[in-house]
């Protein structure tokens, strides 16, 4: 398996990094493994999903229609 180096950690990263493993139960190899994992894994979306989601929220909200005039006036209620 290969190895890699990282060089030039900042303190405060290298410090967070220790206490995110130790908080995880992960050496700090595991750690840094499971964040690149993590950020570099192709992230699927399930359009059902979120389509079902959308759904469920305009069924919600259908009975509370509002205008652009309500929308803008709420946004900038209590603004300067």
């Amino acid at each position: 398996m290969p190895a890699l180096t990282i060089k030039n950690i900042p303190d405060d990263l290298y410090i967070r990094l220790k206490k995110a493993a130790q908080a995880h139960h992960r050496s700090l190899n595991g750690e840094i493994l499971y964040c690149v994992e993590r950020t570099l894994r192709s992230h699927k979306v399930d359009r059902s999903e979120h389509l079902s989601i959308a759904r469920s929220l305009r069924a919600k909200t259908a009975s509370h229609p509002l205008s652009d005039g309500e929308l803008e006036a709420l946004k900038n209620k209590g603004r300067p």
